[in-house]
């Protein structure tokens, strides 16, 4: 494990935050990084939102069906009474957690873990979401990933949302969302609004 400066010896931990567009691999990413770690024989724990049950009830599973099995929480806290003696926390869908969660990130990482959170850092209206801010602010790395506009192959960064429903959070994949570009997200909503 990386030790930082500070205490010859002590075990320092940080907050690593990956984030970006729907369709962009975040959740790949994440499942890839905790693997890394369970080959190396550290103990980990894995979060994800209760309400995101769209490929499965506990495992946090990529678009390409790469899966890692997690436990489904209703809030952030939960997470310091379920992590104990653990050297790496994954939490996916980080967008959907509650206003606590970036404290909880920081009281994991001052403990002395590492903690690996993915999540989506705009909505479909191309506005911050939810509690990315914070984690983005006290993230010691961080990992913006792009997906592909599907109306011009340029690179993507907002989750475009094809049916009118309203609300910020609408659980959906493929049928709901599709990856676009800047341009093509602002032409597709000046067209909305003819």
């Amino acid at each position: 494990m990386f030790i930082e400066p500070g205490i010859r010896g002590e075990k320092r931990g940080w907050i690593e935050v990956i984030c970006g567009s729907m369709f962009s691999g975040k959740t790949e990413e994440l499942i890839r990084r905790l693997k890394r770690v369970k080959i190396a024989n550290l103990k980990v724990e894995i979060f994800k939102p209760g309400i995101d049950t769209r490929y499965d009830e506990t495992k946090v599973v990529s678009h390409d069906a790469n899966a890692i099995q997690s436990t489904p929480i209703e809030n952030s806290q939960t997470i310091l009474l379920l992590a104990q003696d653990v050297d790496v926390v994954g939490i996916d869908e980080a967008q959907f957690f509650d206003a606590e969660i970036a404290n909880v990130c920081e009281t994991l990482a001052t403990r002395g873990i590492r903690v690996i959170v993915d999540g989506l850092d705009m909505d479909y209206q191309g506005k911050p979401f939810g509690q990315m801010p914070n984690l983005l602010a006290i993230a010691d790395y961080i990992t913006k990933l792009h997906a592909i506009c599907v109306q011009c192959g340029n690179i993507a960064n907002i989750s475009y949302r094809k049916t009118a429903q309203e609300g910020q959070v609408l659980i959906g994949e493929k049928d709901v969302y599709e990856p676009r570009c800047r341009v093509c997200y602002h032409a597709s909503e000046a067209s909305k609004s003819i």
